[in-house]
C-alpha cells in the first residue's frame, strides 16, 4: 500500500476499489489487510469488484463497503440483484461496459436505436443506466475532453417507454 501511496504521491486514498477477489488468498486475509490499512488511515473508503451480494455482506464483518463494481449494461444484468442490494444500503453501483460490446445482435439494435435518436451508442448505453438506477455511478473511459462532453450529455437524453421497450426487445 506505501507504494501505491507513493507512486501516487498522496498520503491516503480516498477510494480503494478491490478489482477482484484473488482466489489464491483466502477473502478473510484480504479483508483483514483492508481493514487494517484503513485504521491506519490508508484507505478511507473501500469498494469491491465482481462481487455478489454474499461477498458484500461477508467483507461488511470487517469494512464498511461503498461502492461496488461489476459488469452491467442493458442487456448484461448478471448482477441485478447487486445492483438492487446497492440501492438498499445506499451503496454506489459503478458499472462497467456498459454497452457490453461483445455482444454484437444487441450492439446492432442500440446502434440503429441511437442513430434514429440522433446520439451515439455509448450516449444511449449510458442514459439507460442512468435511468435504470439512482444509485448507477458512471465512470465512462475518455481520451479527450470532447468525448468527455459527448458523454457528460447523456443524461439529458430522455426516455420514453417506447424507447425502452425497443431496447428490451429481442
Amino acid at each position: 500500500m506505501e507504494g501505491s501511496l507513493a507512486r501516487l504521491k498522496l498520503d491516503r486514498i480516498d477510494l480503494y476499489q478491490l478489482h477482484r477477489i484473488d482466489p489464491n488468498v483466502p477473502f478473510e486475509e484480504t479483508l483483514e489487510f483492508l481493514q487494517g490499512v484503513q485504521e491506519e488511515g490508508l484507505v478511507k473508503h473501500i469498494g469491491l469488484s465482481e462481487v455478489s451480494v454474499e461477498d458484500i455482506e461477508k467483507a461488511e464483518e470487517y469494512v464498511e463497503i461503498v461502492s461496488v463494481q461489476n459488469k452491467y449494461s442493458h442487456d448484461y444484468r448478471k448482477w441485478e440483484s447487486v445492483l438492487e442490494y446497492c440501492e438498499e444500503t445506499g451503496k454506489a453501483f459503478i458499472p462497467w461496459n456498459p454497452i457490453n460490446a461483445g455482444n454484437m445482435s444487441n450492439m446492432n439494435k442500440v446502434e440503429k436505436l441511437a442513430a434514429k435518436l440522433g446520439v451515439s451508442t455509448q450516449q444511449l448505453a449510458l442514459a439507460w443506466l442512468l435511468y435504470h438506477s439512482p444509485n448507477n455511478l458512471l465512470i465512462p473511459g475518455t481520451s479527450s475532453v470532447a468525448h468527455l462532453e459527448e458523454n457528460m450529455a447523456a443524461e439529458k437524453i430522455q426516455l420514453t417507454e417506447d424507447i425502452l421497450e425497443e431496447l428490451e426487445s429481442e
